[in-house]
């Protein structure tokens, strides 16, 4: 499989990996994956994932190289079947990189607020090879990765509405 990679890899970036929903099996390949691309100093902590029975979840963040985010991408992709968004950026954008086993991968150049980017090359192709107007619209919320968003937002929200209930106590 092609490894992801980015242009300028000795620029320092902050970035962060959130990780929705891994099988427990798989947390100490993630653990050592993590590790080998961040470095040793980094400590994965995980917790239950409530959304889905028998997985975990986790949030790393980190200072390093560019392309950190895309090597993570590469690797954790090979594993099936976890949910999981990488982000980079330093201050004039960075690179989303979000997976689900349903979608597969999605890369976006983000701007310095995290906002997705499209380029005029793909807005040629939408406009190119759509037959009709819906067809544009599917084909730009595909590009700026809507169908991942809303199948990772349900994972997002995961464990808020215990503490929501606790504060309404």
């Amino acid at each position: 499989m092609e490894r992801l990679s980015s242009p300028s890899a000795r620029v320092g970036v902050r970035g962060f990996l959130t990780i929705h929903s891994a099988p427990s099996a798989l947390r100490r390949h993630i653990d050592w994956a993590v590790q080998d691309i961040l470095g040793s100093n980094i400590q994965v902590q995980w917790q239950a994932q409530t959304m889905k029975a028998g997985t975990f979840k986790t949030h790393v963040q980190w200072r390093d190289r560019s392309g950190a985010a895309a090597e993570l991408a590469s690797v954790l992709r090979s594993w099936h079947y976890l949910n999981f968004e990488s982000h980079e950026s330093n201050d004039s954008g960075g690179e989303l990189f979000r997976f689900t086993p349903e979608l597969g991968i999605h890369r976006a150049v983000t701007d310095a607020s995290g906002a997705v980017l499209i380029n005029e090359n793909q807005l040629s192709d939408v406009l190119r090879n759509a037959l009709d107007e819906d067809e544009i619209r599917e084909s730009i919320a595909r590009i700026l990765g809507n169908p991942w968003d809303e199948e990772l937002e349900k994972y997002r929200g995961a464990g808020m509405q215990e503490i929501t209930q606790l504060r309404a106590i």
